[in-house]
């Protein structure tokens, strides 16, 4: 500030117009479009009185001689009356100021002049704007010939500051509160101490202590609110000075597709993943931690659990880091040195949401957004009432420093939308309440004001991936509902579980938990048609297997066409009626298999060679067949390479399965027959079994298993062909037969039997080496 005394200085001057007048009387005259600043002060009325022999101009009210004010006090003019104009301001008058005074570091804006008679000379006032910086002019001239260059002595200046500052000037610190005061270079009072996000530890030590919330929406740092419409894994909380750290987010759907909440929260500690998850369940990488009270080290972290949830403490780099997860919502608090940065949803919330979305921890689906018709069941209204309780009593206590706004916005933009179950009512109240009680605010009786509980939600019960915690009713048990997008194939479908896995020997249904539990039905009481066959659950999935096989068939019933076996099979509760598929308690499922009747097949197989095996796919069939030759009944002598074999010698031959289930299905060999050639269509040809029985013409065959089971044995004595290659092929045609329903042991005549044809012959003096090719 500057007073500077100027005698007949000639300038140019532009009116305003608008606000020129004469004053004759005391007036307060109106200065907001030419505004002064005093010591940071800004005035906008100007109070100009005439009080006996002066005339006052007062900043902040009429002058009064007991309480001067800050005012300018000058001898009365001749008239009592005074000119008051606004004036613009121009380049030559700023440029003249600023040379007389150049501390000022602003440009003029505008001016405020008054000028009236005192005796013989033109007395003229001016308040100069230069923004937060102001300058005043007192000019003067005579008028008619010049008795004195100078009446000043008829001003004075009247202000109530009792100390003048220079610009730089510390004008006041406190280091206990770490606040000081500064006069700048514009004149103005500066106030410096610690950040939005820090509090002041004395000493003019700023320490940083802030706190992040995330339920579904997050409450970042500096009190801004983002939301998350997918089911992704985001980066939550992360630090420059800690690059192997990070709070990560997982985020899921619950009743609605188009809403999602936080799932878990996955700590992520120099490259060990610690999950905290639904129903206070703490996980290091696959190993599920036992958690209490007392603090557990893991990996430099501090674990604890109690009834309002799990906490996780760790200390780096001067930085202090709890998390705090109640299954619902996440509390993550940041204490450290000023200036430390924050990043992730819970700090920068400029960044996209593509930059922070975690695709290595997240399903390929999880972008995907869905929409559904509003809830008609909300009154938004109510639920606007219910979250602006945190702006009364006991809440109210903190709002100075908790912003309640954000978790009220957060608040009505979620239950609007949402049903407000499964402690939702209370989430975002106990969010706030928590967020106070880590800045020292106790809120007392807050819980029995609002109906809520400081316990965390669903605590120790823990669901699938594809579940969520909820209550039964509204204040009532809690279970694990199926997630509404995973629920909504299955209902798309108006079914209980997946489609019947068939296999080969075996067939199974799996029904899912919470479905049923949606339906009432308590999976305890199912059985399939044998009542001693139960589901099975598995304890992670809650999904339940109901599942038969050839040792236990568990009432399955088998039905044969031209085309197709069919197995059968119907889960059932214990007070099932015939009619009924499925109503309140009583269940009727029917489920089955169809597997194509399997095909006709062929293979080759020489005797020398001692045996040969050869893996066969026919229909919903996989086995191995082994086929071999033996020199005596109990097969415990096999035809090898050097085995000498004599015509009319007799030989045991197996057609072995592995892979079949005998309980099941029945290997039958149609027919038989020998040729001297590989295809098994050459001639000349001779026949030892046909329609599965004995041929009668050869009196040698002898069929002792064909049917029975998962293997053909038979028997026939050595020869050759008179005509052609002495080597001899042997060929057969099998086919599988479901046991259930069917005889699959071929009917047999007991008629003689006719000699061999004329096209072999025996020769039992001349030994041989005979080749043999077998094909079916």
């Amino acid at each position: 500030h500057f007073c500077t005394l100027v005698s007949h200085l000639s300038r140019v001057s532009v009116s305003s117009g608008a606000q020129k007048q004469t004053i004759t009387e005391s007036s307060v005259l109106d200065i907001s479009s030419c505004p002064i600043t005093y010591y940071g002060q800004k005035y906008e009325q100007l109070y100009v009185n005439f009080t006996g022999q002066k005339i006052v101009f007062c900043f902040d009210h009429f002058y009064n001689p007991e309480n001067k004010g800050d005012c300018i006090v000058g001898s009365s003019p001749n008239t009592r009356t005074a000119d008051f104009d606004i004036i613009q301001a121009d380049s030559f008058l700023d440029q003249w100021i600023r040379k007389k005074i150049q501390t000022i570091q602003n440009s003029l804006r505008c001016s405020v002049q008054i000028t009236t008679q005192v005796r013989r000379s033109m007395i003229t006032l001016a308040l100069f704007n230069f923004g937060t910086e102001a300058a005043l002019t007192l000019e003067a001239y005579t008028i008619g010939p010049v008795v004195s260059l100078c009446v000043f002595d008829c001003y004075c200046f009247v202000f109530t500051c009792s100390t003048v500052y220079k610009p730089g000037t510390v004008v006041n610190s406190n280091p206990q509160i770490c606040s000081s005061v500064t006069c700048s270079e514009t004149a103005t009072l500066q106030t410096s101490g610690c950040g939005p996000l820090e509090h002041c530890q004395g000493n003019d030590i700023c320490m940083l202590d802030t706190t992040c919330t995330v339920t579904g929406p997050i409450i970042d740092v500096h009190g801004q609110i983002n939301s998350i419409r997918d089911r992704c894994a985001y980066s939550l909380f992360s630090t420059p000075s800690l690059p192997d750290f990070q709070v990560q987010g997982h985020f899921d759907d619950r009743r609605r597709k188009d809403v999602s909440f936080l799932d878990s929260v996955t700590l992520r500690v120099d490259r060990h993943d610690i999950h905290l998850e639904q129903g206070g369940r703490v996980q290091l990488n696959d190993s599920t931690l036992t958690l209490n009270s007392s603090s557990q080290l893991v990996h430099g972290v501090q674990l604890s659990k109690d009834q309002t949830g799990v906490t996780a403490k760790l200390s780096l780099s001067n930085l202090n880091i709890s998390v705090f997860f109640d299954g619902d919502t996440a509390q993550i608090r940041l204490e450290g040195p000023a200036g430390s940065s924050v990043e992730g949803l819970c700090g920068n919330s400029s960044r996209s949401l593509s930059d922070l979305r975690l695709s290595k921890y997240s399903s390929t689906s999880c972008e995907m957004q869905y929409s559904e018709p509003a809830d008609s069941t909300i009154n938004c209204t109510s639920v606007t009432e219910r979250c602006n309780l945190l702006k009364k009593a006991p809440f109210s206590s903190c709002n100075s420093d908790i912003d309640p706004e954000p978790y009220i916005t957060a608040c009505t933009d979620t239950l609007c939308k949402y049903p407000a179950v499964d402690g939702l009512n209370c989430q975002f109240l106990k969010a706030y309440a928590r967020a106070c009680s880590l800045h020292n605010h106790t809120l007392d009786g807050w819980t029995s004001k609002t109906g809520c509980s400081s316990e965390a939600f669903c605590q120790d019960r823990t669901c699938s991936d594809h579940e969520f915690c909820g209550e039964k009713t509204v204040g009532g048990d809690t279970r694990c509902f199926c997630r509404a997008i995973f629920a909504s194939k299955y209902q798309a479908n108006n079914s209980l579980g997946d489609p019947t896995v068939c296999k080969q020997n075996s067939a199974s249904l799996t029904l899912v938990g919470c479905l049923l539990e949606d339906k009432g039905i308590d999976y305890s009481t199912l059985h399939l048609k044998d009542p001693t066959c139960r589901g099975q659950v598995d304890e992670l999935t809650h999904m339940v297997t109901f599942s038969f096989n050839s040792s236990n068939r568990c009432g399955t019933v088998v039905t044969a066409n031209n085309s197709y076996i069919i197995y059968q099979n119907t889960i059932r509760s214990q007070n099932y009626s015939s009619d009924v598929i499925i109503r309140n308690d009583q269940v009727q499922i029917n489920f089955s298999c169809v597997h194509s009747q399997p095909n006709i097949n062929t293979a080759t197989f020489r005797i020398r060679d001692w045996s040969v095996a050869q893996h066969i796919t026919s229909g919903a069939w996989n086995y191995t067949l082994t086929i071999k030759a033996y020199t005596d009944a109990r097969r415990t002598k096999l035809v090898k390479w050097n085995t000498e074999l004599q015509l009319n010698q007799k030989i045991w031959m197996e057609l072995k399965t592995d892979g079949l289930d005998g309980n099941m299905v029945a290997l039958v060999s149609n027919s038989c027959w020998a040729t001297n050639k590989a295809s098994p269509t050459s001639t000349p040809r001779h026949d030892l079994m046909l329609n599965g029985c004995a041929n009668r013409a050869d009196r040698t065959v002898q069929v002792q298993e064909n049917g029975q089971g998962t293997s053909t044995y038979f028997s026939f004595n050595m020869f050759r062909f008179t005509v052609g290659s002495a080597d001899i092929f042997l060929h057969c045609q099998l086919h599988l037969c479901p046991k259930q329903g069917n005889n699959c042991i071929p009917t047999c005549s007991k008629a003689a039997r006719r000699y061999r044809s004329a096209s072999f012959t025996y020769e039992p003096e001349a030994p041989a080496f005979i080749s043999v090719s077998w094909t079916y």
